[in-house]
């Protein structure tokens, strides 16, 4: 990476709803079920800075799509458009796009890598919720964004207990100690960057994050 890039760590919730069937198959090292995706990406810092700047209870969102599997080297055709919690900052806002852009190196510069469109950046509010036990969780941008999941459940499920995973790539990409909860989506809907769709009923799923750089 380039000089002047300061140590850097953002910790916190992160979740998807996306386009496929329930579980999605990228989080198993797959192609997804229709060969393509397409969802929303929600970010939440409970703990974060860049340099000398707090970012703290800060949001960030991405919505796209792409096709291929994530995880072979065949994705291709990656386009999105980025959300920023219009509560920051100039000098917030610049490190978060140095961070979510991929400029300011860890994990998230790999990710960008994939991207080959980026459609805009817009600074927004952002309602961003995760329920304490895990039940839900969701994210509302008035007019362009609504995404809520609910917790996947069944009678053989404890009280309380939640369905998930560890140890896939998906969550080793966001921490090396992440579980995903499962949920499924009770609203997904995108009107945004010339993403337009409805995914109601398709799958979600929620990972703790924490990344650092450069």
């Amino acid at each position: 990476m380039s000089s002047g890039i300061p140590n850097w760590r953002v910790s916190g919730d992160w979740f998807d709803l996306c386009k496929c069937g329930i579980p999605c198959p990228c989080n198993f090292g797959q192609a997804p079920t229709d060969g393509e995706c397409a969802g929303i990406l929600a970010w939440h810092i409970n703990s974060g800075h860049y340099g000398d700047i707090h970012l703290d209870d800060l949001n960030f969102i991405m919505v796209g799509g792409f096709k291929g599997n994530l995880w072979n080297g065949t994705v291709k055709d990656m386009a999105g458009g980025f959300f920023i919690d219009e509560r920051s900052d100039e000098r917030q806002r610049e490190a978060l796009q140095a961070i979510f852009g991929g400029k300011a190196g860890g994990f998230p510069a790999e990710f960008a890598k994939l991207i080959s469109e980026v459609r805009g950046t817009e600074f927004v509010p952002i309602r961003f919720e995760v329920a304490k036990d895990l039940a839900y969780w969701s994210v509302d941008i008035p007019g362009k964004v609504v995404g809520k999941a609910e917790a996947l459940s069944n009678p053989m499920v404890p009280p309380g207990k939640r369905i998930q995973t560890m140890n896939s790539p998906e969550n080793m990409m966001y921490t090396q100690t992440g579980v995903a909860t499962w949920g499924k989506a009770a609203t997904h809907e995108v009107d945004a960057f010339g993403f337009k769709w409805n995914l109601a009923g398709k799958s979600s799923k929620h990972i703790p994050f924490e990344w650092s750089g450069p």
